[in-house]
């Protein structure tokens, strides 16, 4: 049964202007969904994706990192980090919804709404060719790499 590409979005983008998936200008995709710029798992997993980044290009992909945190939190993260690809607003949960990212999480003994650490993989047609749920951050820009090296 053939996969279904993943419906078009445009979202802000650090930079000051939109990011629209479609086309897509690569080989592959990488979307990674972080709960919040600036914190200690999702620094570490944007540093990695960071330290990887040419290696990534040379594989044909390009990378993105989606959080629910406004413009003006990416560019300070991305400025702080120095990191070379796009963080997307999606302050309205669209995205998120759309990869269905977004659980019930205990945090501090309370229940909250957020983002589960998620990363998708898709090829230049949309289409999903892996996922990752629920990871922990460290390690996990190799993992990702390692994937987008055999496609």
């Amino acid at each position: 049964m053939p996969k279904q590409a993943v419906a078009d979005f445009t979202l802000p983008a650090t930079g000051g202007v939109d990011f629209t998936l479609y086309p897509i200008r690569s080989k592959s995709l990488v979307i990674y969904f972080y709960p919040k710029d600036s914190t200690p798992g999702c620094t570490t997993e944007a540093q990695q994706f960071r330290d990887l980044y040419a290696e990534f290009k040379e594989a044909g992909s390009e990378i993105v990192g989606i959080s629910r945190d406004g413009i003006k939190s990416h560019e300070n993260f991305k400025t702080k980090f120095t990191l070379p690809f796009a963080l997307l607003s999606d302050e309205e949960e669209k995205v998120c919804n759309l990869f269905g990212v977004l659980k019930k999480k205990l945090m501090y003994g309370k229940t909250v709404h957020g983002i589960e650490r998620s990363t998708f993989v898709l090829d230049n047609k949309g289409i999903i060719r892996k996922e990752w749920r629920g990871l922990k951050a460290d390690g996990h820009a190799d993992e990702v790499l390692d994937f987008v090296q055999t496609i």
